[in-house]
């Protein structure tokens, strides 16, 4: 995923800087050197677990509890 991906993600979601950088647990200038594809003249790369996070996001999931769809919540 490269910085015009990234946004173009962001935008198809209809999410703002602020928005995404909540749903994503990063701070909004973290979603700015991303879309930029640099911080301080230097390439920035979207780690995998961005990416993936993303594809959650725009499959619906907002947050995972390592439980299975499906799978009960433990007693207690």
């Amino acid at each position: 995923m490269d910085a015009e991906t990234f946004r173009a993600w962001r935008q198809r979601q209809g999410l703002t800087q602020d928005e995404a950088a909540q749903h994503l647990g990063l701070k909004r200038r973290m979603i700015q050197y991303y879309e930029r594809g640099e911080r301080g003249g230097r390439r920035v790369s979207i780690p995998k677990h961005v990416r993936l996070a993303c594809w959650a996001i725009s499959q619906g999931v907002r947050d995972f509890d390592g439980r299975e769809a499906g799978e009960p919540k433990a007693a207690g």
